[in-house]
């Protein structure tokens, strides 16, 4: 039987690839986004959902249970991303990167954890990052709400396990999408010792990405999970980067830093 699919974040990028994928392989999927926009497409249904808004995603789960009676699986993708150096960013910048990256993923996943235990079945599969494994140069913020709900995905596969609910996550590298041009930036200060640093770390990041896989690679493997009888808790989509992933946690912490501000903070 073919699933029931929310995925949020839908409306493009990542998320738009992964509900046409999902979509043309006969899944009935929900395009969540704060516009709604979806492509057209028999199987596609577009559902304008704020995770940031309290009760976004509880009325965005209960209007897809009332139209198909049931959900299958949820893929947490929106997000977002800021850029400057930890010491200049306020605590707005902070709530900023954190509301929708984690406390709205949370609170999507909560929304759908009751359907999915009185199904006695359902999948969370949250598109995390690569930069959930190790700090980027004026991304910290990023790489750190990325790992937090890396872990708390871990951790609600131990509390959800009893319930025959499936979890886990897929962590891209530099994929080529509009996060790049979205992508905040700290105004700093006119004499901050950050500047030239930062200006050449940003340059590097959005060549990296821009020049990264194409979206359709992550939604491949989120569709590869989604498919298997037993998620993986962790994916590291292409073979260089889950190559890097397995270096990065078998490495002393040090060198894995060292590594890092060789790459980005010369």
């Amino acid at each position: 039987m073919n699933r029931v699919v929310l995925v949020t974040g839908g409306s493009r990028g990542i998320g738009a690839a992964v509900v046409h994928r999902l979509a043309e392989a006969g899944d009935v999927v929900y395009a969540a986004s704060r516009s709604g926009r979806a492509e057209e497409h028999p199987r596609i249904h577009g559902l304008v959902m704020d995770v940031n808004d309290p009760d976004g995603p509880a009325s965005g789960v209960a209007a897809i249970i009332a139209a198909q009676g049931r959900l299958d699986a949820v893929v947490v993708n929106a997000g977002n991303g800021i850029f400057g150096p930890l010491e200049e960013m306020t605590e707005e910048d902070i709530r900023y990167q954190f509301e929708t990256c984690f406390f709205g993923a949370v609170k999507t996943i909560n929304a759908c954890v009751p359907v999915f235990r009185a199904q006695g079945h359902g999948r969370i599969l949250a598109v995390t990052s690569f930069a959930a494994l190790v700090p980027l140069p004026y991304q910290s913020l990023y790489s750190s709400a990325k790992a937090a709900l890396e872990m708390a995905v871990m951790g609600y596969a131990v509390e959800l396990k009893p319930f025959g609910i499936q979890c886990g996550c897929v962590l891209p590298g530099d994929t080529a999408t509009g996060f790049t041009a979205a992508r905040k930036k700290v105004a700093v200060r006119p004499d901050s010792p950050y500047r030239e640093r930062m200006e050449r770390c940003l340059a590097k990041i959005e060549k990296d990405e821009l020049g990264g896989m194409p979206a359709d690679r992550i939604a491949r493997s989120v569709e590869q999970q989604l498919n298997r009888r037993r998620m993986r808790l962790e994916v590291v989509p292409r073979l260089d980067y889950g190559a890097e992933a397995v270096l990065v946690k078998l490495l002393p912490r040090r060198l894995a830093l060292l590594a890092m501000s060789l790459m980005y903070n010369r």
